[in-house]
């Protein structure tokens, strides 16, 4: 494989996207930093197919990447490869205001081949490829500029291996006939409206117990004020209030600006400065939520009963046995609020009852919660059976 020099002018990454335009896929890599900002500070872009690999330096003056970000979002004939690649996405959306269309999510896929429910990507390369990665450089200050040719060997390490990663996986799942599993997880991953930040529905990301209209409208009228200060200030929404903290005064307001002041997790300076101020100023406009914005109550944990938790539970391990038998990992199955909802009654909208799920596991799920299968110890090994009911 090719690997190029780092990648800093216009014509150079137009030349290789026009070649990458070409192929059947191309892996694609990101190297960021948020730590100290809402959005992600993009330091380094990797790209490449079987036969060539390149890092991409945003930050270098002048360049255009334009190219790159067209053959990501607009292309759809070459299929976007990523492992673990919602963040990736994300600062793809944040860019173009689209998702990459089509890609293929490695990590997602290994649970498809039962390699594990969230495997690394380190441990899927030593697996499948034979190699191990060098990760000494992962946690490097990737803003600092120059890059040292040791950051750029294992940014550039991260695409190679992922080529030669992908095609592998891809004989796998055709083998085992399970490539159609992954399309709607793909579809799902590749979803925009996973990736908006409206600070309108930025209130749905804080848990409050309370259930009050005019609670839950504070919290929306705060949360929104806070993404607004976030992105205004490149801030995380943490550094300009904590989750806690926002849940906290949208359940009990101070009556004036100076009870910021001892409101816990605020400065006392809150108590008379403009970002108080600003936050008054939110909660004095909040109107209490309007009915067809209240959020449904959840058909799990104690709504189920002492009966249905037992059921629940019983779903659960037939999920543990039913993913061993099949070599793939229970969370792509199922997620346990299913198997609750399950267990209370419910059964339309379940995604265990529909499509490759039910074959897999969702038709013994409802046998199981009506009757027609129970469990049974047979020679020391726990087993299913069915039962007079369901023969």
């Amino acid at each position: 494989m090719h690997i190029h020099p780092l990648i800093t002018d216009s014509e150079s990454l137009k030349t290789l996207c026009e070649r990458l335009a070409r192929s059947d896929f191309v892996a694609v890599d990101t190297e960021f930093m948020r730590e100290n900002s809402y959005w992600p500070d993009l330091c380094l872009i990797q790209i490449g197919n079987t036969e060539e690999a390149a890092a991409v330096d945003p930050k270098a003056e002048g360049l255009d990447l334009t190219p790159l970000l067209d053959l990501m979002v607009d292309n759809e004939d070459v299929l976007k490869v990523f492992h673990a690649g919602g963040q990736d996405i994300e600062i793809v959306y944040n860019l173009t205001g689209k998702t990459p269309h089509p890609l293929f999510d490695t990590q997602i896929a290994a649970m498809a081949l039962g390699l594990g429910e969230q495997v690394g990507y380190s441990n899927l390369v030593e697996s499948l490829v034979g190699k191990t990665l060098d990760k000494g450089a992962r946690f490097t200050d990737w803003a600092r500029r120059p890059l040292d040719k040791r950051q750029i060997d294992y940014a550039i390490g991260d695409v190679t291996h992922l080529a030669t990663l992908f095609p592998k996986m891809l004989e796998r799942l055709r083998r085992t006939g399970r490539g159609d599993w992954l399309d709607e997880e793909m579809e799902r991953l590749a979803d925009p409206s996973n990736y908006e930040n409206e600070a309108d529905l930025a209130w749905k990301r804080v848990r409050i117990s309370s259930r009050k209209a005019d609670v839950l409208g504070r919290l929306k009228a705060l949360a929104a004020w806070r993404e607004n200060e976030a992105k205004s200030k490149n801030l995380p929404r943490g550094r300009i209030m904590k989750d806690e903290t926002l849940a906290d005064v949208a359940s009990h307001p101070p009556s004036g600006q100076e009870g910021l002041a001892r409101v816990r997790g605020l400065s006392p300076a809150w108590g008379g400065n403009d970002i108080g101020g600003r936050l008054m100023a939110a909660l004095a406009a909040a109107k209490p939520l309007p009915a067809d914005e209240m959020p449904g109550r959840e058909e799990r944990g104690p709504g189920l009963g002492k009966e249905g938790a037992l059921v629940a539970d019983l779903l659960k391990l037939l999920l543990k046995i039913r993913a061993r038998e099949g070599n793939v990992a229970a969370r792509l199955i199922a997620k346990s609020e299913e198997l609750e909802m399950l267990a209370s009654g419910r059964r339309d909208g379940l995604s265990i009852l529909t499509g490759w799920r039910f074959e897999e596991f969702g038709r013994d799920a409802l046998d199981l919660v009506e009757g027609r299968l129970a469990f049974a110890v047979r020679g020391g090994k726990l087993m299913m059976t069915r039962t007079e009911q369901g023969q």
